[in-house]
């Protein structure tokens, strides 16, 4: 596990939490879906830099 992979997926885990904190404050739909995209985003490519896939 190289260093990129690692910050991917601790700001895909970082912005996941946003996301729940943001549904328990009931903001706005688009912004809650918009920063889950972004989270899946982070957390997709962190998995994918892995070096278990080579």
């Amino acid at each position: 596990m190289n260093g990129l992979s690692t910050v991917f997926i601790l700001v895909g885990l970082f912005l996941l939490g946003g996301v729940y904190s943001f549904w328990k404050q009931q903001l706005p739909k688009g912004l809650i879906v918009l920063l889950s995209l972004g989270s899946a985003l982070c957390l997709i490519a962190g998995v994918l830099r892995l070096e278990v896939w080579n």
